[in-house]
């Protein structure tokens, strides 16, 4: 369903830069915050929504990574892709500290900080994606290249 929301910082970036995006809500489920759910109870296609997931190395640095909902990210490739000896999940009770963003909201866009951000190469075969708008129940639609320059991301195989 599509509905008129509150512009999150995600929108306001897209806003910036000239990002042509649309906005899809949703019913929020607390008990299923996944990307998965999130994809069916959206009616989206799971191919095309991706989840951000952040992660922190052995020296605390933080990465973002966007991959499509179905799918995990390979630590030994995140370590490679990284220049990392770990890395791990960011624990959930220090996401909104790093991010500005909860679990089940958490954009690629707007974080905090500028961390740095790879989005899975698949995305590169869809004309558009879903990524999080920055708080639940939100999903924007968009390229993945205007996604990629929004984030200063880069594309890369992770999973």
């Amino acid at each position: 369903m599509k509905d008129k929301v509150a512009k999150t910082n995600a929108m306001r970036i897209l806003d910036r830069n000239g990002v042509k995006y649309d906005v899809v809500t949703y019913a929020v489920d607390e008990e299923h915050l996944d990307a998965v759910h999130i994809a069916n109870a959206a009616g989206l296609n799971l191919e095309q929504v991706f989840k951000t997931i952040v992660m922190v190395n052995q020296a605390n640095e933080l990465f973002v990574f966007c991959l499509p909902a179905q799918l995990d990210i390979s630590l030994k490739k995140a370590r490679d892709l990284t220049g990392s000896k770990s890395i791990d999940l960011l624990k959930l009770d220090l996401l909104q500290k790093y991010t500005g963003y909860i679990r089940g909201g958490c954009s690629p866009l707007g974080m905090i900080h500028g961390y740095p951000t790879f989005i899975e190469e698949l995305a590169t075969i869809e004309d558009r994606i879903y990524v999080s708008g920055g708080l639940r129940g939100v999903q924007l639609h968009l390229s993945p290249e205007d996604l990629r320059r929004c984030c200063n991301a880069t594309f890369a195989s992770f999973t």
